[in-house]
C-alpha cells in the first residue's frame, strides 16, 4: 500500500483520537454514542482502517466537530511535526527493513503515543537543525549504522566479488590493475572511457568521475591515480554485474536524492574493496603480521603494495576483515582532512565496531585532541610537505583509561592544493587483543596519554592543547553546586 494512504489513514485517525481524548472519552463511551464498535474504532485510531463517508459524518456529528475538518489532512500544531515527517516520505525513503523495523511497526507506535510521539520527533527536530544535520547526513548516519549493526562484514558481497573474479578470470592472488578492468567494462557491458573527461575547474576538484548512463560513457579526471582509476573501474563492475540501476552517476562527489541510491554506492564500494583486495589472501598476509612480536612498518607496507589500492582503501577493507576474521571487536575508523595554516582538522569519516570508540566526531566545533596520532600525522604531512606518512601508537584516554592501538598513514590531497588527509584504525587493547596480536607490547611502541577534545580533556599543562577545558570546568562547577547544596539541605533537616 502506498504511504500516501497510510498517511491519511494516520493522519485521520490522530485526529480521531486527539478528539476523543480532549473530551475525556474512552473508546467504549464512543462506540456507545457512534454505534460503531469498539473495535473497529480501535483500527481507525491506530490508521490501519479509513471509514466510509456515512461513518465518517456520524464520527463528525458524535464528536461535534466540522466535517472538512475531520477528513482535512491539516493538523493542528501539537501533532504538526508527525505530519510533516510522516508527508516528507522520509520513512519510504529509508528501507527500514535493514534494521529489523517494519514501517506498520512506526505507525502503530504513533498512533498509540502521539503526544509522546510528537515530543520525541520535536526533540530529534531540533538537534538536527542545531547541528545543521541536513538529510543527506541523516542517510549517511543511517548507513553507518547499518555498518555497525553488521560489523561491516557482508557476506553475500564477498561472494558476488569471487563469484565475478572467477567469472572474469581475475586472478585473486595478484594485484588487479585497472587495464583488466577497463577491458571488462568495455567489451562486457559496452563502456565509453574517457580518461580526461572532466573539466579543470576549482567547483571540480572533488569530482573524480562522471557516469553518463543514456550512453554508458564514464568520464574521469586526469588526476586520478591507478590505485583510484582501479577503484573507480571495480565500482562500475559492481553496479553492473549486482545489476544496481538506482545509484549515483559521480563519484567521489555524490548527491544523494534518496536513501537507496547511498545503500546501493556502498554496495558498490564493499564490492570493488572485496574484488582488489581478496579477503582470504588478506587474511594469511595479516595472520603473519601479527603473530610478530615487534611491530614492523616495513611488513605492514609490503601488505598494503600487494593490492593495487589506496591507503583508505586498504584500512576500508581493515575494517571488513579484521571483526570477522580475527574477532577483533570494538575498533574504529576515522578519516580526517586539513589545509595547510589553518588550524582546523575536519573529522569527515568515521566508523565503530561494535560500540562507539572514545575517538568521535563533535559537531560543536570543539578541538579535536591534537595528542591523537591522526592529527599529528597529519600536521606533520602538511608542514613538511611530505607525499606520505606513517606511524604508531597506544593512545592511553585519561578520562576513561582506555587504551587503542592506533595505525594512521597520511597523504596529500591530490585534487586539492594545500590540502592533505589521513586515515587510522584504532583497536581498543584488552586481554583477547594481546592474544591475536604480538606486537601490543611492543615497548617501541609510543604510549601517549590523550583526551576527546580540547574543551572536555583532563590532562593539565598539555603542550599542544588549543582551548581550555570549559566543559570539563563546567562539570566540576556542577559538583561543587550540587555538593554544596547538599550541605545546605542536610544543615537544616
Amino acid at each position: 500500500m502506498a504511504i500516501a494512504e497510510e498517511y491519511i489513514r494516520l493522519i485521520f485517525g490522530l485526529k480521531i483520537k486527539q478528539i476523543r481524548t480532549d473530551k475525556d472519552l474512552s473508546l467504549f463511551g464512543l462506540s456507545k454514542l457512534s454505534g460503531l464498535s469498539k473495535s473497529y474504532l480501535n483500527e481507525i485510531e491506530k490508521g490501519k482502517k479509513y471509514p466510509k463517508t456515512d461513518k465518517i459524518i456520524k464520527l463528525a456529528e458524535t464528536l461535534d466537530v466540522p466535517y472538512d475538518s475531520l477528513v482535512s489532512l491539516k493538523l493542528d500544531k501539537n501533532l504538526a511535526p508527525i505530519g510533516e515527517i510522516l508527508q516528507s516520505g522520509i520513512l519510504d525513503e529509508i528501507p527500514l527493513e535493514l534494521f529489523g523495523i517494519q514501517q506498520s511497526d512506526l505507525i502503530d507506535i504513533i498512533a498509540n503515543a502521539p503526544s509522546k510521539v510528537n515530543a520525541f520527533i520535536s526533540t530529534i527536530i531540533e538537534i538536527a537543525q542545531h547541528y545543521n544535520m541536513t538529510r543527506e547526513g541523516f542517510y549517511l548516519a543511517s548507513l553507518r549504522s547499518y555498518q555497525e549493526a553488521h560489523n561491516n562484514f557482508f557476506k553475500d558481497l564477498e561472494e558476488k566479488a569471487i563469484r565475478c573474479a572467477n567469472s572474469y578470470q581475475l586472478n585473486l592472488e595478484g594485484k588487479i590493475s585497472s587495464v583488466e578492468l577497463e577491458e571488462i567494462l568495455k567489451e562486457e557491458y559496452g563502456y565509453n572511457i574517457n580518461e580526461a573527461g572532466i573539466p579543470k575547474q576549482e567547483e571540480l576538484d572533488n569530482l573524480r568521475s562522471v557516469f553518463v548512463p543514456s550512453t554508458k560513457t564514464l568520464l574521469l579526471s586526469d588526476r586520478v591515480d591507478e590505485a583510484q582509476k582501479t577503484f573507480i573501474y571495480a565500482k562500475e563492475l559492481g553496479y553492473q554485474y549486482m545489476k544496481i540501476v538506482d545509484r549515483p552517476y559521480t563519484f567521489s562527489w555524490i548527491k544523494y536524492n534518496h536513501f537507496e541510491e547511498v545503500l546501493h554506492n556502498f554496495y558498490a564500494s564493499y564490492f570493488a574493496g572485496a574484488l582488489v583486495i581478496p579477503r582470504n589472501h588478506l587474511k594469511e598476509k595479516l595472520k603473519k603480521l601479527f603473530e610478530l612480536k615487534r611491530f614492523s612498518e616495513k611488513d605492514f607496507h609490503k601488505i598494503m603494495s600487494l593490492y593495487n589500492v589506496s591507503p583508505e582503501s586498504f584500512y576500508q577493507r581493515l575494517t571488513n576483515i579484521l571483526p570477522k576474521d580475527f574477532g577483533m571487536q570494538n575498533v574504529f575508523f576515522l578519516r580526517f582532512t586539513h589545509k595547510l595554516g589553518v588550524d582546523k582538522f575536519n573529522l569527515v569519516k568515521e566508523l565503530h565496531i561494535t560500540n562507539q570508540q572514545q575517538p568521535h566526531a563533535n559537531e560543536v566545533n570543539e578541538h579535536y585532541c591534537r595528542r591523537w596520532m591522526a592529527i599529528k600525522t597529519l600536521q606533520r604531512v602538511a608542514n613538511e610537505n611530505l607525499d606520505y606518512a606513517f606511524n604508531i601508537q597506544i593512545s592511553d584516554y585519561v578520562d576513561t583509561n582506555q587504551q587503542y592501538l592506533v595505525f594512521t598513514s597520511a597523504t596529500k590531497d591530490p585534487f586539492k592544493e594545500d590540502y592533505y588527509r589521513s586515515i587510522g584504525i584504532g583497536f581498543l587493547i584488552s586481554p583477547a587483543l594481546e592474544k591475536k596480536i604480538g606486537f601490543v607490547n611492543d615497548a617501541k611502541i609510543p604510549k601517549i596519554k590523550v583526551g576527546v577534545t580540547c574543551e572536555s580533556c583532563s590532562i593539565k599543562d598539555c603542550e599542544v592543547r588549543v582551548a581550555p577545558p570549559k566543559r570539563l570546568l563546567a562539570k566540576q562547577q556542577y559538583k561543587k553546586t550540587s555538593a554544596l547544596v547538599d550541605e545546605i539541605v542536610k544543615q537544616y533537616s
